[in-house]
């Protein structure tokens, strides 16, 4: 009688190991897959994707500070674009002038305005001219905010009998702490913007 107790007693101890055993090893495996579950969403959070013509495509999150330099550059451009780019159509021009004043201060309404009293635009539509600009090299400080810019290019006049080229150059600050909007997509705004240089470089013939 004793030794069967002895047995009974020997039996629940190795149920004992092993149910600590069992559990030890629930938990190690328990641990591992939150580790990796948090670690898969983790990553699936740094990528975000587009849709681009019907394609899904994936795109890499990123701390804006590493692109804001490439950002400033768009958003200049992208001014320089709308504010340049005219045809003799009204509509084209307050269209394209008004995605223009959405990235800048109070300083590009003032150019406008004045080019606008200046009956510039009346004849661009009457004389049947359109203007287009091309962009050489956009210059950034990020030192300290305001951020300063400098943007070089050539603007071209194309009226019916010649095309002018003119130089271009500018220079403003952009200010980072703007709400991104459809109409600002990137949170700038440009402000104090002043044209350095705009004179004839050559005159072509048109046939």
């Amino acid at each position: 009688m004793l030794k069967q107790f002895k047995n009974i007693d020997q039996a629940f101890k190795h149920i004992r190991i092993f149910s600590i055993v069992l559990i030890v090893a629930n938990m190690t495996t328990c641990c591992y897959v939150v580790f990796a579950c948090l670690r898969q969403v983790s990553s699936a959070a740094q990528k975000v994707y587009v849709i681009s013509n019907g394609k899904l495509l994936e795109a890499s999150a990123s701390n804006r500070n590493d692109n804001i330099s490439v950002e400033i550059r768009d958003h200049v451009r992208m001014f320089h674009f709308y504010f340049f780019n005219l045809d003799p159509d009204d509509a084209v021009i307050q269209g394209n002038l008004a995605k223009a004043l959405y990235l800048a201060d109070g300083s590009a309404k003032t150019q406008y305005d004045n080019l606008k009293e200046n009956g510039y635009y009346s004849n661009i539509i009457s004389g049947n001219i359109s203007q287009r600009v091309e962009e050489d090299s956009i210059i950034v400080n990020l030192e300290r905010k305001p951020y300063y810019f400098r943007y070089y290019g050539k603007q071209k006049i194309i009226r019916p009998t010649s095309t002018v080229t003119r130089s271009l150059v500018t220079e403003g600050y952009l200010r980072d702490n703007v709400t991104q909007s459809d109409h600002n997509p990137h949170g700038f705004l440009i402000e104090r913007w002043a044209t350095l240089d705009n004179k004839d470089l050559k005159v072509e013939s048109r046939q």
